[in-house]
């Protein structure tokens, strides 16, 4: 029997571990591996205490809510509009980079068949839709078992990919490119989308006291297979690393190993449209009172609509998704985590002190990181 710390921490990964890894290889070897390491740790402090913010507003708030919800609450109408229009800009985003890249790497599974990545895109979203309406205990009992199944492929294709891997690929820093990695690794890192969710699954007061907790261990710990992922796919690849990360490595690994990664792509892909499209159905009936069956048709089918449309280009997608998700929604969480600390109505299982001079630091950093990323990378 799964306890319920372990469903809330499959919840996160799973939304934390979706297309983004599959961008990181790539990304990283065009700017060098000392500045995607700088992005990870820099990045990753920043991005595991907005998760814990997060939280810690979930728990001050007694009503169940989403991020609209609450920056409507705490911030007042003009708040719950850029808050909207974030959430679903960027919700909608990512899961048109799922569907972009669950039909390559389909593809890619079942070579022969006959059928282009385009039919297997339309095959994924179709075969996934029915599981975002049925509800969120399902899917976090999906969540577990997927994840451990990612963890243990990433960690055997690393051993397999190990022998192959050749240091002189290990390109330290190109300058050119010191922006790059910046969306796609804020991307990677981002999946504050699912506290409320793990907050439902923790109901009692005892559960919320290892909510924190769960929040840390599931950052830290898709961190390190990010890290182990990319090392793995440069060390192979070399200059040669592609969008997707697989494509670069076919002429230098079997096709075994190759249809291994490919199926941890789509599992966790897989994992993370499900609960993106759970988060914004919810979202939208929740904070914005839209009927069920409309809300999940918005949530499932506007992104389908924008893939029919042509819009398919991968690493555009995630860098442009994680910029927005980052800059606007991270600075609402922050303003929101603010004003929660004072006007909250439930008392916290947790509650960070954080010096208000710090938080006007990361206000900026998001600002200066859109910015660059729109007109430097």
């Amino acid at each position: 029997m799964l306890n319920k710390f372990s469903l809330a921490m499959a919840l996160l990964l799973g939304t934390m571990i979706g297309a983004g890894i599959f961008g990181i290889p790539y990304v990283v070897s065009r700017s060098g591996i000392i500045l995607g390491f700088f992005y990870f740790l820099f990045l990753g402090i920043f991005v595991l205490l907005i998760h814990l913010f997060f939280g810690e507003i979930v728990l001050r708030t007694k009503e169940k809510q989403r991020l609209p919800g609450y920056a409507q609450r705490y911030l007042g109408k003009k708040g719950k509009i850029l808050a909207a229009f974030s959430t679903i800009l960027g919700i909608i985003l990512v899961l048109l980079a799922y569907i972009i890249l669950g039909g390559d790497f389909l593809e890619i599974l079942f070579r022969g068949s006959g059928l282009s990545s385009f039919q297997f895109s339309l095959i994924f979203a179709l075969v996934l839709s029915p599981l975002i309406f049925k509800g969120i205990k399902l899917v976090a009992r999906a969540e577990f078992f997927t994840n451990l199944s990612f963890i243990l492929i990433i960690f055997l294709v690393f051993y397999l990919t190990f022998p192959k891997i050749d240091f002189q690929n290990f390109h330290l820093v190109d300058f050119k490119n010191i922006f790059l990695p910046y969306g796609v690794i804020l991307f990677a890192l981002t999946g504050w989308n699912a506290i409320p969710e793990m907050a439902e699954i923790l109901e009692e007061r005892s559960e919320k006291k290892k909510f924190k907790k769960a929040i840390i261990f599931s950052v830290i710990l898709a961190t390190f297979l990010y890290i182990l992922f990319a090392l793995s796919v440069i060390g192979v690849s070399g200059k040669n690393t592609s969008a997707d990360a697989f494509s670069g490595l076919l002429p230098h690994l079997s096709k075994n190993i190759i249809l291994l990664g490919v199926l941890a792509g789509v599992i966790t892909i897989a994992d993370s449209f499900l609960i993106l499209g759970l988060y914004l159905k919810n979202s939208l009936i929740y904070d914005f009172n839209i009927k069920k069956n409309l809300s999940f048709l918005l949530a499932w089918g506007i992104p389908l609509i924008l893939f029919l449309l042509g819009f398919r280009q991968f690493i555009g997608v995630i860098g442009l998704a994680g910029t927005i998700i980052g800059a606007i929604e991270g600075i609402l969480i922050i303003l929101i985590f603010q004003k929660a600390k004072t006007l909250g109505n439930r008392e916290p299982e947790y509650s960070l002190r954080v010096p208000t001079p710090f938080l006007y630091v990361l206000i900026l950093v998001f600002i200066l990181g859109g910015i660059f990323h729109f007109f430097l990378s």
